[in-house]
């Protein structure tokens, strides 16, 4: 569905509209909180608390931006300004596997070689600087744009660029250096 049609019909107190639009970000938002806070009851709060600005803020998205973007700056927000009362930092460590929702098929030896993979890619994630970490987090798995990130992150678009490309050299040399096997052979 068009989001802008879906923000309409929220702004008119359609019930079934603002179900489907949290339902259609909920998971995103959270794998932003869960990446600044850690703690996945903390995160789920933080989570909670977006969608209770966002509603009431509905009237202030004009546009422009795309609306998942406004919105994942919106969790970030929170996410720092709740980081900053609690005087703590930014994770070491990404969102994990699970929250993640990578698939897997009912294959036992299947389900064991992604755990392996995705724990190998934890591990190298982990290893990544918090620059690379985020903007990894915002292009690669929340897919946003480029100039999105940029905005989001208040950086220019140059520098945001080549934080990506670095991020995912960065990320290959780790994995190959983890798991020198990796990427041998595989598609």
């Amino acid at each position: 569905m068009d989001v802008e049609k879906l923000l309409e019909r929220c702004r008119r107190g359609d019930g079934l509209a603002w179900e489907a639009l949290v339902r259609t970000y909920q998971s995103s938002v959270y794998a932003v909180t869960r990446y600044y806070l850690r703690d996945p009851e903390e995160a789920r709060d933080v989570a909670q608390d977006v969608f209770v600005r966002l509603y009431e803020r509905l009237d202030s998205f004009g546009g422009g931006d795309t609306f998942k973007a406004w919105l994942l700056r919106m969790a970030r927000n929170a996410c720092i300004d709740r980081l900053r009362r609690l005087k703590a930092r930014p994770p070491a460590a990404d969102i994990s596997v699970e929250d993640a929702r990578l698939s897997s098929g009912d294959d036992p030896e299947q389900n064991a070689e992604t755990e392996a993979r995705a724990r190998l890619l934890r591990r190298a994630v982990a290893d990544l600087s918090a620059r690379h970490r985020e903007v990894l987090l915002l292009k690669e798995i929340q897919g946003l744009k480029l100039e999105e990130v940029a905005k989001l992150l208040e950086l220019p678009l140059g520098t945001v660029k080549s934080r990506s490309n670095r991020a995912r050299l960065e990320l290959a040399a780790t994995l190959r250096k983890l798991d020198p096997s990796f990427g041998a052979g595989t598609p």
